[in-house]
């Protein structure tokens, strides 16, 4: 794992997949022309920012990554399972398909997506040469958004979740991560017995235990269940480090989208 720079624009990359030939980049929120709340490098179109800087940030972003932003794919994120195999760019002019995982065999698609604490998973088929993009919050992440990615990379590409890889990106982390006891229910259905891998509960300090959730642990457990293999864990947290992260839960809601990008080169 380790992070580059390209001109003013700073971003995270896994090194397994840049050994594979593979751009993969979770862009950090510094080179931007934003102001706050959404300093600086904001990509999200809908938390307020002037939609003119949004465009901006992400031709500054595509750049940086030398990539035409004609190449761009992305989709309305709505934290559901619907999966998009993207055999072309989005039209600019085209409206966003809904769906938090995405999929291409394509080398002239850049698959794109937006965050500020869900988990960004991305996922490389180096046999079939398929690359994905996941966003997985509490809700993606009990609904196993993951495991539906990798069943649909099997149907539509043949693809065999022992030869894929997955890097697991920056997102909130588990100490910062408490969860209310609706979201608690949600996560002891969805996985049962193996719940308590992922809930921790800790005194507060005021005699009130709390209960924080482990994004990270949970979906590298789906992973494996997969049969995934490879899995690497950035295990950085975005509200711990707010100078390259933004972070929905440490910023109050008051704050931009930072991006995920991978492609076929």
């Amino acid at each position: 794992m380790s992070f580059r720079e390209s001109g003013s624009v700073r971003y995270f990359g896994f090194d397994f997949l840049n050994n594979a030939g593979i751009l993969n980049a979770i862009i950090t929120r510094r080179g931007g022309t934003s102001p706050e709340p959404w300093s600086s490098l904001n990509v999200g179109g809908t938390v307020g920012d002037d939609p003119e800087r949004v465009v901006d940030n992400r031709k500054r972003t595509f750049k940086a990554l030398d990539r035409p932003v004609s190449s761009l794919f992305d989709v309305w994120q709505v934290h559901v399972t619907d999966v998009v195999c993207a055999d072309a760019p989005r039209p600019f002019d085209q409206a966003h398909r809904k769906a938090d995982a995405i999929l291409t065999d394509r080398p002239d698609v850049t698959l794109f997506m937006r965050f500020a604490d869900c988990v960004p998973i991305l996922l490389y088929d180096p046999v079939r040469k398929v690359v994905g993009l996941v966003h997985a919050g509490w809700q993606g992440t009990v609904k196993r958004v993951v495991s539906h990615t990798l069943e649909t990379m099997r149907e539509e590409y043949n693809s065999k979740p022992g030869d894929i890889l997955a890097g697991i990106g920056p997102s909130i982390g588990p100490d910062h991560y408490e969860i209310g006891e609706d979201v608690s229910l949600h996560v002891r259905n969805a996985f049962g017995e193996v719940s308590s891998q992922f809930l921790q509960t800790c005194n507060g300090g005021d005699g009130v235990f709390r209960v924080k959730f482990d994004l990270w642990s949970a979906n590298h457990f789906l992973l494996q269940e997969a049969g995934v293999r490879e899995i690497e864990v950035s295990k950085i947290c975005t509200a711990c480090n707010l100078d390259d992260w933004y972070s929905h839960r440490a910023e109050k809601g008051r704050t931009g989208r930072f991006g995920a990008a991978i492609a076929l080169q």
